[in-house]
């Protein structure tokens, strides 16, 4: 019996593996057209529900897909409705794994599929004059999962040597509801365990396959599984905003009611499947049947459950945002991707998206603290004690962002990422430094003003307009910039850019030459002319930093911007929302 689940469990590792190995595969090959996909997510309800059936199916995962999902409603790139139709898209793209295994893993010959798929997918790993390597590795990932379903079936005691284990299970069955509540339990405990409704359909399938359970305690447990798969983006909303719960909370809402109506229509549903798939399962006696049933019910229960609930996605999203209500303080919550780090090692591809418009926050964040400070210059005879202390604030949440953004950053730096991610990854990480000490120059700069108030430092008219144009014209670099945030520069861009470094590094420089001549004058005090050209200095240093970003996204790879202009659509649509 030691020998059985050892196999079991080593049988399952290798089918997770290999799904594992299939879908890094899929998303290098992708690529940047994962993102491109994305973009379909905040189109009408249909249309969302298309996208996320299509994440599921790429990356072969409803949990990766969700807690995406959770990801983009905290980064309000996603409003709760929209997100809603993603799930109920993700729902039924993850039904597409059971058919994969009831076709190829009970149907086929196992060996006769997973082996070719090795030397194939090995063929075009090693051969770099092909440059299909990412294929090659979905295909090994292919062969390994079927390898893995291979050992699990043949791990599956035989039902004859264990009748004592068929009577106990026999035993929690014929008590009606109460029966089929038990297994759907079951069904929900062992997705939480193994954290992969794909695993546990494949569990499922193989003891059907073998006889050990019926079609009716099966079914049960298929529909437990599709409420225990919710537990991974309910783990993963537990550090976010409340819009991002109260996503995680439609998922596990949405699947539960789901279960609860089919629970009343089991077993109509079940002659439904009987009449659909050939073969007939309820009271047949052939378990090699079952899978394709299975498989069958599930898709078709998914598919009805988006149909039914497809034209109450806004009254649901209602009912969530009372189920899940506002309290004091959600807007003050602490700035946290925490939630992500241990789900982005697993799809980086799929989270670069989101990652991008965090950067973009933090962007927006440092550009309203520079406008700030523009502001602020016309104002000298103002108290700055609040607005000082709302700059410290948003400082500080730029220090936050650049650990919490890099974070991510570095958990998405895997082997499973594409050339073009890992470019993307690298200039991220050094326009994020740039931003970080952009706020730094900008609360610097407001000590500067606040100290000219409190020492009562005056500058004389002209020098004081000249001090706001040359603040107005680095503002207009830090727009441009913030206008092209992470796309790809051509070559009149970059030029602009130069040209504009240029103006301000020669407005500086007229700027401190006036503010020495009027030190030797003596027409004004030493100290304030001293504050003044530290302000100037200040000043042009953010010039400087916005001009390392532009040449940092010079060296970004063909082709990223599209989703970039995607993101920065959908941030507006969100704006008007």
């Amino acid at each position: 019996m030691l020998e059985n689940i050892l196999q079991l469990a080593g049988s399952l590792g290798l089918f997770l593996f290999g799904m594992r190995v299939m879908s890094d595969g899929i998303q290098k090959a992708a690529g940047d057209r994962l993102q491109s996909i994305l973009r379909f997510m905040t189109g009408n309800r249909f249309v969302a529900i298309i996208t996320g059936f299509l994440i599921t199916v790429l990356v072969q995962s409803s949990s990766a897909s969700t807690v995406m999902v959770v990801g983009f409603v905290n980064a309000q790139l996603l409003s709760l409705a929209q997100a809603i139709g993603v799930i109920l898209g993700a729902n039924i793209g993850t039904t597409i794994t059971g058919w994969i295994v009831a076709v190829f893993g009970f149907s086929v010959n196992i060996s006769a599929a997973s082996f070719p798929a090795l030397a194939l997918g090995t063929f075009l790993l090693f051969n770099t004059r092909l440059n299909k390597q990412p294929w090659g590795e979905a295909l090994i990932g292919f062969g390994i999962l079927f390898l893995g379903l291979m050992f699990l079936k043949d791990g599956v005691p035989d039902i004859r040597q264990h009748p004592e284990v068929l009577e106990i299970i026999a035993s929690f069955t014929g008590h009606g509801i109460f029966s089929l509540l038990l297994f759907v339990i079951i069904g929900a405990l062992i997705t939480v365990v193994m954290q992969s409704s794909s695993a546990a359909m494949a569990v499922t399938l193989t003891m059907a396959y073998s006889g050990w359970i019926d079609y009716p305690t099966a079914a049960a447990i298929v529909l437990g599984e599709n409420i225990g798969t919710t537990f991974t983006a309910f783990l993963a909303s537990l550090g976010t905003d409340v819009n991002a719960r109260r996503a995680s909370r439609a998922h596990t809402l949405f699947n539960i009611f789901g279960v609860l109506w089919m629970l009343i229509l089991f077993r109509p549903f079940l002659m439904l499947v009987d009449a659909i798939v050939p073969g007939q399962m309820l009271g047949g006696s052939d378990p090699t049947l079952l899978p394709a049933h299975l498989a069958a019910f599930h898709t078709l229960f998914n598919i009805t459950n988006s149909l039914v609930f497809v034209g109450w996605i806004p009254w649901f999203a209602k009912l969530v945002q009372k189920l899940v209500p506002d309290k004091d303080g959600d807007t003050a919550e602490e700035y946290s991707l925490a939630y992500l780090v241990s789900y982005v090692s697993q799809n980086p591809e799929l989270y670069l998206l989101q990652m991008k418009d965090e950067v973009a926050r933090m962007a927006g964040v440092v550009l309203g603290m520079y406008r700030t400070v523009v502001m602020l210059l016309s104002r000298p005879t103002t108290p700055l004690g609040d607005e000082v202390r709302d700059l410290k604030r948003q400082e500080d949440v730029t220090d936050l962002m650049e650990e919490e953004i890099s974070s991510v950053l570095a958990a998405a730096a895997t082997d499973s990422l594409n050339a073009s991610g890992v470019a993307q990854i690298n200039t991220m990480m050094r326009v994020i430094n740039e931003l970080e000490r952009m706020a730094d120059s900008c609360y610097n700069l407001t000590l500067n003003l606040e100290r000219r108030y409190v020492k009562k430092y005056v500058f004389d008219e002209a020098a004081q307009q000249d001090l706001i144009g040359y603040s107005q014209q680095v503002l207009r670099f830090v727009e441009y910039i913030h206008d092209h945030l992470l796309r790809r520069l051509d070559g009149d861009q970059m030029a602009h850019a130069f040209a504009l470094e240029k103006l301000i590094d020669e407005g500086r420089d007229t700027l401190k030459r006036a503010a020495r001549k009027r030190i030797k004058r003596k027409a004004n005090s030493i100290k304030a002319e001293l504050v003044y050209i530290d302000i100037v200095g200040q000043i042009e240093l953010i010039g400087d930093f916005a001009l390392a970003i532009a040449r940092y996204q010079r060296e970004l790879p063909q082709g990223s911007n599209h989703a970039l202009e995607i993101a920065a659509q959908e941030r507006d649509k969100a704006k008007g929302r």
